[in-house]
């Protein structure tokens, strides 16, 4: 590890990557490898849980896709010196902010997504100038090891290179000097990286998750939200980490709801065998989410099977706060039904737990989404929708509290492995004495009035 780290800082102060072309070429190659490589890709992904070819593409490679396409376009504009105003007191100084790459980064990538969470923000750290050094979850082996298949045969170690392992070699490399790292994975996880990161006083963006709630009220558009909301919370079978995690639905509609979502469920055929479902990730999360499920509490679905790991979309009633499937992220396809009589309750319930990485609000009133909008703070979220904020690059992706710190997609991503340089540039031919010693009253009355400006 020291070696390949050592190599990476070598190789950085060279100042090659600093080149916006030697950047481009280097995107350009990531970019025709995976394409190169997207039969590997699927086997791989399929293998781990049963990813299909569709669900691999959709939600995985093609924003890797735009990703890249975005940043050898806008790269230019992102790197340019922006001239700043420099106020009478400098005159006849310029001043400018320079944006220049941190250095060697580490990027850690989830399971979940393996290939989009572990290629995002490395895309994100290439197009701003960064050696990186990429650890991909163990959980998902055999993508695991296609992504270091990828990496090891297009790319110099000494720029751009892949560490395979699991806990220990974690451990080890979050001993080591970064100049950034770049976590996504678990609130628990996520301060162990923190703390770690501190010891060399790193900076460090967290990507978590939390409790992202759907607030459904009862002049919404019900067809669409349950459409919607069933989409993105069994999307990946609920592996998601910015699925909605649990429904507070009005009271009134309580009913419709439930028996809508049940049929909408229903319909979408959710199962191995046509790929439109995937397998709990591993033994140790299936019987985490087996224990979350009360049988007297399941409206639909419940059914398990561990020797598949497969559990049925299901959906839980009368659940409270005090529930077990509310006191952690769920992380899998249960959904609990929580109802609510007035929006100020709702948001009361949202705030009592901690900041949710996303929120989800369906309401046709302009009141009520101002209102949420206002008193509930989350990373992201989306009115009369799910989940699709991620794919807008236009729109910075992160936590908040507890669900998160930085953000990045898009320039935001760019500005994530970015030091911006603040720079005065002063000539030397006027040089008023003003503050220099001896201070005297003409002088102190002088520095009042240039200090108005």
């Amino acid at each position: 590890m020291k070696q390949i780290i050592n190599a990476q800082r070598n190789f950085f102060n060279t100042h090659a990557t600093k080149n916006i072309h030697f950047r481009r070429k280097q995107l350009k190659i990531l970019e025709k490898a995976l394409k190169q490589s997207e039969g590997l890709l699927h086997e791989a992904i399929y293998k781990d849980f049963k990813k299909s070819e569709f669900d691999n593409y959709s939600t995985e490679l093609s924003l890797l896709y735009k990703d890249i396409k975005e940043a050898r376009k806008m790269i230019f504009k992102w790197t340019r010196k922006e001239k700043v105003s420099t106020g009478i007191l400098n005159f006849p100084a310029s001043s400018y902010i320079i944006p220049e790459p941190l250095g060697v980064c580490l990027v850690i990538g989830a399971w979940n997504y393996p290939y989009q969470l572990s290629f995002a923000p490395v895309i994100a750290a290439i197009a701003a100038g960064n050696t990186v050094v990429l650890k991909p979850s163990e959980l998902p082996a055999n993508t695991a090891a296609a992504i270091s298949k990828i990496v090891k045969e297009n790319f110099d170690p000494a720029f751009f290179t892949v560490m395979e392992g699991g806990v220990e070699e974690t451990q080890e490399l979050l001993k080591q000097k970064f100049d950034k790292i770049f976590f996504t994975g678990s609130t628990k996880v996520g301060k162990i990286v923190y703390k770690a990161a501190a010891e060399n006083l790193t900076p460090v963006t967290l990507e978590l998750g939390g409790k992202s709630p759907a607030i459904v009220t009862e002049n919404c558009n019900l067809k669409i939200s349950v459409k919607r909301i069933v989409w993105g919370k069994f999307l990946n079978a609920g592996q998601t980490c910015i699925a909605p995690d649990y429904v507070l639905v009005h009271k009134s509609i309580e009913q419709q709801f439930l028996e809508q979502t049940k049929q909408e469920i229903i319909s979408q055929h959710f199962a191995f065998e046509n790929d439109n479902f995937l397998q709990i990730i591993n033994n140790g999360n299936f019987e985490r989410l087996t224990k979350m499920i009360q049988p007297e509490k399941i409206y639909f679905g419940g059914e398990t099977n561990a020797e598949t790991r497969y559990i049925q979309p299901t959906i839980m009633q009368n659940v409270s706060f005090d529930d077990p499937v509310m006191q952690e992220e769920i992380f899998g396809p249960i959904l609990p039904v929580i109802t609510y009589e007035t929006i100020e309750e709702a948001i009361a319930k949202v705030n009592s737990l901690p900041k949710p990485l996303s929120c989800y609000l369906f309401t046709k009133s302009n009141f009520v989404k101002k209102k949420v909008l206002n008193e509930i703070s989350f990373g992201g979220g989306a009115i009369n929708e799910t989940v699709m904020h991620i794919t807008n690059a236009n729109l910075p992706f992160g936590g908040v509290g507890f669900s998160g710190t930085g953000n990045y997609h898009g320039e935001a991503g760019f500005k994530a492995f970015t030091h911006f340089k603040s720079v005065m540039d002063k000539p030397t031919w006027l040089d008023p004495s003003i503050r220099y010693y001896p201070h005297t009253p003409f002088r102190l009355k002088l520095m009042r009035w240039f200090l108005k400006f």
